[in-house]
């Protein structure tokens, strides 16, 4: 249909656009795609009403439309209006709630968190510690500390735990109480359970400070740690 209007046989004169809406056709996709939510939501209430009362005028008087099937299509118009202002709404919590979360991940700067990892940093004497992941409880963990050539220097017993998430303050020192010089060391750990059965499911998690907060390259939040490593801000187990 090539003329921008069409008679209906009754004497009524229907837009092409509105013909174009009613067999779903777009007459301008690349202005559709760049219109707010707003235009489209009045564009939409706008096309609904022609069409209503088209309909309305142009129906056959042996058999007029009834009350219900105007109060079903009202009914879909409001729904969907609902849900467009419904969206915006849902948008505009979604951005608040990003301002606030980079407001709070801001805070873990200069602070020392527990991420996944299985070492441990000795710097000047002093180390930000490690930790553990239980997935259930256990009598006994023992925490075994291996130098870069993979020597033992020193093991550590932290008897009974809970399950949850251990964090371990450590004072770097090898098994005769000397300090360990810098450097970093690897973290193991074994915990046997009530039953005496060696426990499963322990995650170690190391100890590093936070230099700073970026966005990764898959739009979320990220951590940059002093090691020079970046992780998820959701993967922070503790802050110590």
């Amino acid at each position: 249909m090539t003329s921008s209007s069409t008679t209906i046989a009754s004497g009524g004169t229907v837009s092409q656009s509105l013909l174009d809406t009613m067999n779903g056709a777009s007459s301008s996709s690349g202005s559709s795609s760049t219109s707010s939510t707003g235009n489209a939501t009045t564009d939409l209430q706008n096309t609904f009403l022609q069409l209503l009362v088209t309909q309305l005028k142009n129906q056959d008087p042996t058999n007029p439309m009834d009350s219900s099937q105007m109060t079903s299509q009202l009914a879909q118009i409001n729904t969907v209006t609902g849900i467009s202002q419904l969206n915006t709404s849902l948008t505009s919590l979604a951005s608040q709630l990003a301002a606030g979360q980079n407001a709070q991940t801001s805070l873990l700067i200069g602070q020392n968190v527990l991420v996944p990892g299985n070492t441990a940093t000795v710097s000047s004497g002093s180390s930000s510690g490690f930790g553990f992941t239980l997935s259930q409880a256990v009598t006994d963990l023992k925490v075994t500390i291996k130098d870069s050539s993979g020597n033992v220097v020193n093991s550590v017993d932290l008897g009974a735990q809970a399950a949850g998430t251990v964090p371990v303050g450590w004072t770097p020192t090898d098994a005769s109480g000397n300090t360990l010089p810098d450097g970093t060391y690897t973290i193991s750990a074994q915990g046997t359970t009530s039953a005496g059965t060696s426990a499963t499911g322990i995650t170690t998690l190391t100890g590093q400070q936070v230099v700073s907060v970026v966005q990764q390259s898959s739009g979320k939040q990220g951590l940059l740690l002093r090691n020079g490593t970046t992780v998820d801000s959701t993967s922070v187990a503790a802050i110590l």
